[in-house]
């Protein structure tokens, strides 16, 4: 899934340890409501953004 995402120009995702049963119960209820997967890949998405613009600024602030 991050390959696809990269691969398509999407902001990847890596589901954490505690938002998984969110993400399980999102894919098995994904046919009646296909609206919090989404929900649920934005939260992860958003949070991989916040961590790798972290990482950057670390990296740039120690040069």
């Amino acid at each position: 899934m991050f390959k696809e995402c990269l691969k398509n120009n999407i902001m990847p995702f890596i589901v954490l340890d505690d938002d998984k049963p969110y993400y399980i119960r999102s894919l098995k209820n994904y046919k009646e409501d296909k609206a919090f997967l989404i929900d649920t890949i934005r939260h992860e998405q958003d949070l991989y953004e916040k961590i790798t613009d972290e990482m950057l600024n670390f990296e740039l602030d120690n040069k």
